[in-house]
């Protein structure tokens, strides 16, 4: 079974000077075309000692056009990339190992196509990694949460899980219609029922049935709404902390990241992008904090379009973000 694709060469920049390295050079190309039972294999021999990033895509938005929504993140991850890949690493990034593991096969359905998802997320984590995935639709949240949660189970992992999602949407639709973009957390939260801490942040009020805000609630959904954010004139950062003591320091954390949480302004390409929303300003304070105060196991982008962007500055901030994250 053919997991997934291996990435482009052609992505992997490269300057040819070794007084100026970039990410394209230190980062790994796997070739995991093979099935899931082999990444044990795939890795092995890779310094335990060091930490771990992998890195994948999704190239995939039929949870998208399923939501109803504009299609083109499918094109997201090896555009991304290829930003990704022109930045400098900075000098104390010999101390981390990254991998890209390629892209994944969407011939099958959907469903099909997560639970290969999840289950490649888990074999990372289990081997001493920390994952990014690259959407493709914000569908892909679910599997990337599941494989998050069920290795704490497996690991018997004593600190409570947080899960922290940046969006203008909650994205807790119900199944009635099948899976969407519109799902990944009404499935998670369905799914693993008390066992994680969860945050909505940036949540913007135009783009959310109060029906749906009202099962957030009922269901412990921790909302930081956009608008009530804006109007306290504090910073972003400060905020977030206020929702967490000394005492949450170093829980395991996955960090979701849906791109359309950001105004048009700096996301324009994206499904649905609004003027309001997070600015980077706003938003980098809060993953250099979030960096240090948790530990994020996994990182996931997700809805950026290529095709409804301008000058590619939506892709250009997700590659930020995924440097911001590796801190090399």
């Amino acid at each position: 079974m053919m997991a997934f694709h291996t990435t482009n060469p052609s992505l992997f920049f490269s300057k040819n000077d070794q007084a100026d390295i970039r990410l394209g050079e230190i980062c790994q190309r796997i070739d995991y075309s093979g099935g899931l039972v082999e990444l044990k294999d795939v890795l092995k021999g890779h310094d335990t000692q060091k930490k771990h990033y992998y890195l994948a895509g999704y190239p995939d938005d039929k949870g998208i056009e399923l939501n109803g929504g504009r299609v083109g993140a499918r094109e997201a991850p090896d555009t991304i990339r290829k930003f990704l890949y022109k930045m400098t690493p900075s000098s104390h990034s010999e101390q981390h190992r990254f991998f890209d593991i390629g892209n994944l096969e969407t011939s099958k359905e959907l469903e099909e196509r997560h639970d290969i998802a999840r289950r490649f997320v888990k074999a990372c984590l289990e081997n001493s990694g920390n994952f990014i995935g690259l959407g493709g639709g914000h569908d892909y949240a679910y599997p990337d949460g599941a494989g998050f949660l069920q290795h704490l189970e497996d690991s018997k992992n004593k600190k409570r899980p947080v899960v922290l999602n940046f969006d203008a949407h909650l994205d807790v639709r119900p199944l009635d219609r099948g899976l969407s973009s519109g799902t990944p957390f009404f499935r998670l939260i369905e799914d693993f029922p008390g066992q994680f801490d969860f945050y909505e942040i940036g949540i913007q009020a135009h783009c959310n049935s109060p029906n749906h805000i009202q099962w957030a609630k009922d269901h412990d959904v921790k909302i930081l709404n956009f608008e009530k954010l804006s109007r306290s004139g504090k910073p972003l950062v400060e905020s977030i902390q206020k929702k967490f003591s000394k005492k949450d320091e170093g829980r395991p954390c996955y960090l979701s990241i849906d791109i359309d949480g950001f105004s048009s302004a700096f996301a324009m390409g994206c499904s649905q992008s609004w003027a309001t929303g997070l600015t980077p300003n706003d938003f980098f304070p809060c993953l250099a904090w979030l960096r240090e105060f948790f530990d994020i196991r996994v990182l996931g982008i997700y809805e950026v379009s290529p095709p409804l962007d301008l000058d590619d500055r939506t892709s250009k901030l997700a590659a930020q973000i995924i440097y911001s994250y590796l801190n090399f």
